[in-house]
């Protein structure tokens, strides 16, 4: 398991045991903890915790900075819309677009089938004939429609 895996495994397991709803725990102390620069932490923290994928991260830098790590319980449809107004906006990677089926099958808004089937109709052999400048752009119109179709009741 790599670093990124193990620290973001440690803030679930946290998350898991604290009957709050939140984690509170200093950038540095975790950065120690891990053998690894704050650096690292931030970017397990805009990856691995983001809101579309159902947390708030509150965080002050400093000497004594901290985290703080809330768990959101949403809604399917908060979720979605999220992911539609915050996530995908005018264009989207096809990393980013990966992530995004993951979480919507972990929230279990997608089967790991609907999202195959989404993830090779927005990859780059899927979109080989749209310049490379365009491609991110018409990933996200493509994606956007296709999870309105198939979340649509």
């Amino acid at each position: 398991m790599g670093l990124t895996s193990q620290i973001e495994k440690f803030l679930l397991d946290m998350l898991d045991l604290d009957k709050r709803g939140f984690i509170e725990i200093g950038r540095n102390d975790l950065a120690e903890r891990f053998s690894c620069a704050p650096s690292q932490i931030n970017y397990v923290l805009s990856t691995r915790f983001s809101p579309y994928k159902g947390y708030y991260v509150e965080s002050r830098r400093g000497g004594r900075g901290y985290i703080k790590i809330y768990k959101i319980d949403m809604t399917e449809d908060e979720l979605v819309n999220g992911v539609l107004t915050n996530t995908i906006k005018d264009d989207i990677t096809l990393d980013k677009a990966t992530q995004v089926l993951e979480t919507l099958i972990s929230e279990d808004v997608l089967s790991k089938r609907e999202a195959l089937f989404i993830y090779h109709a927005i990859d780059d052999n899927g979109l080989r004939l749209v310049d490379v400048s365009k491609r991110n752009e018409v990933r996200a119109q493509m994606f956007k429609n296709v999870l309105l179709a198939l979340l649509r009741d």
